[in-house]
C-alpha cells in the first residue's frame, strides 16, 4: 500500500481549507509520523492522551514529588525535621533520607489519575469546542476554547478526584530511613484506609479547589498549545509535526504554572492536611498568608516550571504522534487486502 502525503488536518475547518491550497511539506521535513488523512476519532484522541500523559508522568514524576513536597514545607514547622531546598537538593535529600524510591512515591496513583484525568481533560477537549462551536462558523472563539477547557478539567477532577488525593498523601508521606513507618501499605490500601478513616467523601477532599485548579490548568494548557499551535500553522513557520508541537507545548507549560500555582499551592495543603486543620480552601489559603506571607503561593513554582514544561512537552509531543499512528492501525484494520 502506498501512502501519499497529505495536507495536515487541524482542528479548524477554515485553516484546513486555507492550509489545503498549499503543496504539502516534502518527506525530507517531516519529523516523526506523517500526518492522517482521516481526521482522529474521540476514541483515538481519548485513549491517545491518557497513555501519553502516563508516559509523561513516569518521566517527571520525581519533579511533582519534589514539588509537593516544597509546597508542604512550612506548614507544621514543629513536626517538620527536613528542610529541603531547591529541586535538586529536595530530590537528593529524599533519596540520602528516605530511600532511591522516595521521589516515585505515589506513581501508581499518579498513573490512575493521568488514565482517567488526561483522557478526560485532553482527549475530549476537541469534541466539547466543537460542541460549544455555534453551527455554521468557521472557527472557535477564545471564549469557546476557554468554555471547553473549563467543562473538560471540571468533568476529569469528578472522575479523577480520588487517585489525586492518594498521590498527593504518597508524596507528602516522609520517611526517614528505610525502615521507617507507613501508613498506607500499597496504593489500593490508601483508597481504602482514607474511605474507613475519613468516609467516601474523604476521597474526594479538595475537590472545589482541584476543580479551579485544574480549570485554569486545562484552560492554559490546552488553548494555549491550541492557539500557538494554530498561529504557527497559520504564518508557515512550521509544518504540523515536532517542533510546531514542541513551541506550543513549551509555551502552554509556561502560561499553566504561572497562572495556576497558588491555587496548586492551596489544593496540595488541603488535600494533604489531617482532618480538622482546615475549614475550608479559603481558610487554609488565609491560614497560608497570615502564617508564611503571600510569597507562600509560589513555593515550588521552579518544580512546578520543571515539571509542566518538560511534562506538557513530552506529553503533546507524544499525543500528536500516537493519535496518527492509532489511525494508521485503524485505516490499516478498514482497507481492503
Amino acid at each position: 500500500m502506498e501512502w501519499s502525503l497529505r495536507v495536515p488536518y487541524t482542528t479548524q475547518p477554515w485553516l484546513d481549507a486555507q492550509v489545503a491550497k498549499e503543496p504539502g511539506p516534502s518527506p525530507g521535513t517531516m519529523v516523526g509520523l506523517q500526518p492522517s488523512e482521516v481526521p482522529p476519532t474521540t476514541v483515538v484522541k481519548f485513549l491517545g492522551a491518557g497513555t501519553a500523559a502516563c508516559f509523561a508522568d513516569l518521566l517527571t514524576f520525581p519533579l511533582d514529588t519534589a514539588k509537593v513536597r516544597l509546597q508542604i514545607q512550612g506548614e507544621n514547622p514543629g513536626a517538620q525535621s527536613v528542610q529541603y531546598r531547591g529541586v535538586l537538593g529536595t530530590i537528593l535529600t529524599m533519596v540520602r533520607t528516605e530511600g532511591p524510591r522516595s521521589p516515585y512515591s505515589g506513581l501508581v496513583a499518579g498513573l490512575h489519575r493521568q488514565m482517567s484525568f488526561a483522557s478526560i481533560r485532553i482527549g475530549l477537549y476537541d469534541s466539547v469546542k466543537q460542541f460549544y462551536t455555534p453551527k455554521g462558523a468557521d472557527h472557535s472563539s477564545v471564549a469557546i476554547r476557554i468554555l471547553a477547557g473549563c467543562t473538560t478539567g471540571a468533568m476529569a477532577v469528578t472522575c479523577a478526584q480520588p487517585t489525586d488525593v492518594v498521590k498527593v498523601r504518597f508524596q507528602a508521606m516522609i520517611r526517614l530511613g528505610t525502615g521507617g513507618e507507613r501508613k498506607y501499605r500499597g496504593t489500593m490500601d490508601a483508597y481504602r484506609t482514607i474511605a474507613r478513616e475519613e468516609g467516601v467523601r474523604g476521597l474526594w477532599k479538595g475537590t472545589w479547589p482541584n476543580i479551579t485548579r485544574n480549570a485554569i490548568v486545562n484552560c492554559a494548557e490546552m488553548v494555549t498549545y491550541d492557539i500557538i499551535k494554530e498561529k504557527l500553522l497559520e504564518s508557515r513557520l512550521f509544518t504540523d509535526n515536532f517542533p510546531c508541537h514542541f513551541v506550543s507545548a513549551f509555551g502552554a507549560g509556561f502560561c499553566a504554572t504561572v497562572v495556576a500555582s497558588p491555587v496548586d499551592v492551596v489544593k496540595t495543603r488541603y488535600m494533604n492536611a489531617p482532618l480538622g486543620r482546615y475549614r475550608s480552601p479559603l481558610h487554609c489559603m488565609l491560614k497560608m498568608v497570615a502564617q508564611e506571607g503571600p510569597t507562600a503561593f509560589y513555593k515550588g513554582f521552579v518544580p512546578s516550571f520543571l515539571r509542566l514544561g518538560a511534562w506538557n512537552v513530552m506529553m503533546f509531543v507524544t499525543y500528536e504522534q500516537l493519535k496518527r499512528a492509532l489511525m494508521k492501525v485503524q485505516v490499516l484494520r478498514e482497507s481492503p487486502f
